[in-house]
């Protein structure tokens, strides 16, 4: 299973020749290649997997991602702290 993640478009600039960016992934800042999302924008959002940006996304989809992905580590947290039970 293949995890994309969204990030916000902050600064979009050339580097060899492909189109990259900086996206904000809530606080952290990253390096992207955009070159399979050419349309981009400054404050668009995108779906980044592996360093590459796979396709753009409205605002309301990539916060709720975001709300989905924190959700399933939290479950993962706690399912890491339960006990195992006694046999």
């Amino acid at each position: 299973m293949c995890l994309g993640i969204p990030g916000k478009i902050t600064e979009i600039y050339e580097k060899d020749t492909l189109k990259m960016g900086k996206l904000d992934f809530g606080g952290v800042t990253k390096e992207v290649c955009l070159a399979y999302v050419p349309e981009a924008q400054v404050g668009d959002h995108a779906l980044i997997h592996v360093g590459f940006a796979i396709s753009l996304m409205d605002e309301d989809e990539a916060l709720e991602t975001l709300k989905l992905i924190k959700e399933v580590m939290d479950f993962e947290e706690e399912i890491g702290q339960e006990k195992p039970a006694d046999g």
